[in-house]
């Protein structure tokens, strides 16, 4: 998009590619809000929409270098600033990486989708470490009830004062409320890209 005040990086989940309904319903969204929004996929999920055979996610160093190598793509072509995240499995890659990216190149922020705090079932095996020490601003969308993180359990975390929380009221991972609750997926979908909104706005102002 011509003008837009900054390029959105986003990355797709462990199991859904970038084309999904929720990667296209979040890109769309904030393509009407006047984002550039680009996406795209890490190997193994490129190599399943050839096979039509389900992959397994690469290991983290190598989703690390494929987005690494999209970012430095990016900065070469964006006219403005970068912020980079994903859903799931593809926000928790941009934020091992945005401390470093912040500093080489013209990152300014982070954007998570439903973060996977933990495996699900093993709320023991925290993935929070380096939330903990960022120094670069953040936002995670979360699902009140996401099995990688519930508010309950996210709320104990120590994670670093420039990370923002966003609740979307009874959602799953992928925001979607139950029926009993009166909550529609769609108003969580609305409210979650006008958090984003909100968020990257503050960070190309600041």
């Amino acid at each position: 998009m011509i003008n837009a005040p900054a390029t959105l990086v986003l990355a797709h989940g462990a199991g859904a590619p970038m084309d999904s309904p929720f990667m296209t319903a979040m890109a769309s969204g904030l393509a009407g809000k006047g984002w550039r929004v680009v996406r795209f996929e890490f190997d193994y999920m490129a190599r399943q929409r050839r096979s039509g055979r389900k992959a397994a996610p690469d290991r983290m160093p190598k989703l690390q270098e494929v987005f690494r190598h999209q970012i430095k793509q990016q900065e070469d072509v964006a006219a403005g600033p970068l912020i980079i995240g994903g859903k799931s499995m593809g926000g928790r890659v941009a934020s091992l990486l945005l401390d470093e990216l912040a500093q080489e190149l013209s990152v300014r922020g982070g954007l998570c989708f439903g973060y996977p705090f933990h495996p699900l079932g093993k709320p023991d095996q925290l993935r929070t470490e380096h939330l903990a020490l960022m120094q670069t601003p953040a936002l995670i969308l979360q699902g009140e009830r996401d099995g990688f993180g519930t508010r309950a359990e996210v709320e104990t975390y120590a994670l670093s004062p420039l990370i923002q929380v966003g609740w979307l009221a009874d959602g799953d991972h992928s925001f979607k409320p139950r029926k009993a609750s009166g909550l529609r997926e769609v108003d969580n979908w609305s409210a979650a890209i006008e958090m984003a909104d909100v968020f990257c706005r503050g960070l190309v102002a600041g």
